[in-house]
């Protein structure tokens, strides 16, 4: 198995493991409320506070259970190497736009208003291109800003 896919089912696997032992409607744990937020900015000057996914678990938790997404927030998942990374629904409760950035921060793959998955099998979304960086924001974000393939996203990520 390659190893792009032993990470996509890593995640997934973490994703369902952290899903198990949750409550419906919770608020995100206290873990995700220290995560740090980093601004965003799309080519039309408009910035979003994207919540950093940078680790192993915060990717498998991704944006669960949260009951609403401001338009102007997000998730920012950051991989450490290129990859065809695979998404899924499970237990989100509001739709999504994704956006699969490549490491140039140029949109390479883009797909919208994703619903959330509540039974299984959940759906997963999969690029046809290698990402390093995926943006999840809220659907309609993708119409509302004119984003598309090739347009590049402006965002600093902090220092390790």
């Amino acid at each position: 198995m390659s190893q792009t896919l032993l990470h996509a089912a890593a995640i997934l696997l973490i994703g369902a493991l952290l899903g198990a032992g949750e409550i419906k409607g919770a608020a995100p744990s206290p873990q995700a409320a220290a995560t740090p937020f980093i601004k965003v900015t799309y080519p039309t000057g408009t910035r979003i506070g994207a919540e950093l996914a940078d680790t192993q678990e915060k990717r498998g938790r991704g944006l669960m259970f949260r009951n609403q997404l401001a338009t102007d927030q997000g998730m920012l998942f950051v991989f450490e190497e290129p990859g065809q990374w695979t998404f899924w629904m499970k237990n989100t409760k509001v739709a999504l736009d994704i956006l699969w950035l490549g490491a140039d921060k140029r949109i390479v793959y883009v797909l919208e208003n994703i619903p959330g998955c509540f039974q299984e099998p959940c759906l997963q979304y999969q690029p046809d291109t290698d990402a390093v960086y995926v943006l999840e924001v809220p659907a309609g974000s993708v119409k509302r800003e004119k984003l598309k393939k090739g347009l590049r996203l402006e965002f600093d990520l902090p220092k390790r």
